[in-house]
């Protein structure tokens, strides 16, 4: 019976992996083909979708009673997601990615990072005070993330974005799949994730049972690590497609929509606030990706470094974060 929940949870893992690679196919259609550009659909549209398994998730998590997991997944995706970005940077670190992307992923970048500032202060505080059955904390969280949406749309774009696009992205092959195809092949994709985050979820809770890891560890590392591969795939897909700013985009806006994950979570739970509930130990990981989001944006403020070494400091510095804030919530 154990061996089936592993057999379970290894192959909704890898259907997700496989779905994730042909998402981030008809998402570069998308981006090409429509007047959408490949920042739009990274941050909007593929984000959404490559956060479905967090979504599907967190929502089981909570059904049956394991929010360490709901939020621990939530946290760690978004530790993940950072380290993903990290680790193509350095394998690409030749072509210097964080100087080759618009310069606009820096709101998206900034915003993120606030948000998760207020998740860690909600983790300090544990205000147990709910409105229309929602804690008052993630409330204020997800006004702040439509709010800052609001406000990085109305923004300009640096006039390099384009350049950039056009520098890195290859002409549309005319004979390739057609837009109208792309866009259904991509919803059917996002409905197969949005179905593998369930298995996962709860094969991970009975993993949390069955190894005697703490739901914590399992919904921060093991979970999280799983349920963002359709990032980890896309980010590299976009690589391989010469899409640099879908592939960034699709990491700050997926950590970003993880925030109104959170507040939704937060309504279907239906014992006050999630976060004055869940474990402390989720406090390392809201710390830890405070800290690697504000390393992020340094790298993309800074100007074009002639040395290699010098320019994969940042990078380097979120692998080791990575793994400090993955050893504490383990011995937490």
């Amino acid at each position: 019976m154990d061996f089936l929940v592993f057999f379970f949870f290894i192959l909704a893992a890898i259907v997700t992996v496989f779905t994730a690679m042909k998402l981030s196919q008809y998402a570069d259609v998308i981006s090409k083909k429509s007047a959408m550009g490949g920042m739009l659909v990274g941050t909007i549209l593929l984000a959404g979708a490559t956060s479905l398994p967090e979504i599907t998730t967190s929502f089981s998590a909570v059904i049956i009673g394991n929010v360490d997991i709901a939020i621990g997944n939530m946290l760690g995706s978004n530790l993940f997601n950072l380290l993903i970005i990290a680790v193509f940077d350095l394998i690409f670190r030749r072509k210097q990615l964080y100087h080759l992307v618009s310069g606009s992923h820096i709101y998206s970048a900034i915003l993120g990072l606030f948000l998760m500032i207020m998740v860690t202060l909600a983790l300090i505080v544990k205000i147990d005070s709910t409105i229309l059955g929602i804690g008052v904390d993630s409330l204020l969280i997800l006004v702040v993330y439509v709010i800052g949406m609001i406000i990085i749309s109305q923004l300009p774009s640096p006039p390099a974005e384009e350049t950039a696009d056009r520098q890195l992205e290859e002409p549309v092959n005319k004979k390739a799949v057609s837009l109208k195809k792309a866009v259904i092949g991509f919803i059917v994709a996002a409905v197969i994730i949005m179905a593998a985050g369930s298995v996962l979820s709860v094969a991970g809770d009975r993993i949390a049972i069955i190894t005697g890891l703490g739901s914590s560890f399992v919904g921060s590392f093991l979970i999280a690590a799983t349920t963002s591969l359709p990032e980890a795939v896309s980010v590299y897909a976009a690589f391989r497609l010469k899409n640099p700013n879908m592939a960034v985009g699709s990491i700050l806006g997926s950590n970003m929509f993880n925030m109104v994950i959170l507040a939704v979570s937060d309504a279907v739970y239906q014992g006050g606030s999630i976060l004055a509930d869940v474990s402390r130990s989720n406090l390392y990981t809201a710390i830890g990706i405070s800290i690697m989001s504000a390393v992020l944006i340094w790298a993309l403020m800074r100007k074009r470094s002639v040395s290699i070494g010098v320019y994969s400091v940042p990078s380097l510095i979120t692998v080791v974060g990575y793994f400090v804030v993955s050893y504490l919530i383990f011995i937490g």
